[in-house]
């Protein structure tokens, strides 16, 4: 049996990209999977995909009453939360000066209130099964800073604040929290996808990454940790 035999994790936007690979990873080893994407069709198809008994259900991050609507259905169907993976996100990349400002509250919407709204929902849950994992996906972008990446930047230092903060506040429920910083990883987010697929970290490494930390003892919390592809691209 995998480690996470009779436990749930739920992992926001994880129909493709780094979300798909955590989830992929965590339906191997055993958790009932939930995923979430804002389309319903897509968030069903790759429940699908998963398999090993995935669900997958409809949400916008950015709408808090559609998260605690998740989070209810979850935890009415599956019986509980036992992992939660703040995966969502978004990238929109422009100079601050001529950036919109619709633009900046996408970003900063999905990618910083969505982990607080869907945190909020998580932490009473985890404690009603005497503990549980937050994993928080942040990005080296969260302490590299690089022109036209204003928001993206500034979302992922959030996030990493919000982080340090979160461990410090849930230690003492049992719960623990680990806000994971890849550097490139070969998904359809962000820019020149393509030329990444021969050097570049992989989805699945991350999803790797997740169940290496929820194997090791509950007495040790790896509160971050920063993800490199071994020999990078030069120049």
């Amino acid at each position: 049996m995998g480690i996470g035999t009779g436990k749930v994790a739920l992992v926001t936007g994880g129909n493709r990209g780094i979300g798909r690979g955590i989830a992929d990873a965590l339906a191997l080893e055993g958790y009932t999977v939930a995923i979430t994407a804002r389309d319903a069709g897509v968030a069903l198809e790759a429940a699908k995909a998963i398999g090993h008994g995935a669900r997958g259900f409809a949400c916008d991050v950015r709408k808090p009453e559609q998260v605690a609507a998740v989070f209810a259905a979850v935890e009415a169907e599956l019986g509980g939360l036992d992992v939660l993976v703040n995966n969502a996100g978004v990238g929109l990349f422009s100079p601050i000066a001529t950036m919109s400002i619709e633009d900046w509250h996408t970003v900063i919407d999905t990618n910083v209130n969505g982990l607080f709204y869907c945190t909020r929902e998580a932490i009473p849950r985890m404690q009603k099964r005497g503990g549980g994992y937050i994993f928080n996906v942040s990005s080296l972008a969260g302490k590299n800073a690089f022109p036209s990446a204003g928001a993206y930047c500034a979302s992922k230092h959030a996030v990493n604040g919000l982080s340090e903060v979160l461990f410090q506040e849930v230690r003492d429920l049992g719960i623990r929290v680990t806000y994971l910083m890849p550097g490139s990883v070969a998904t359809d987010f962000g820019r020149g996808t393509a030329a990444k697929q021969d050097w570049a970290l992989q989805a699945e490494d991350v999803g790797e990454m997740v169940v290496d930390l929820l194997k090791t003892n509950p007495r040790a919390m790896h509160s971050r940790v920063e993800m490199r592809p071994a020999r990078p691209q030069k120049g």
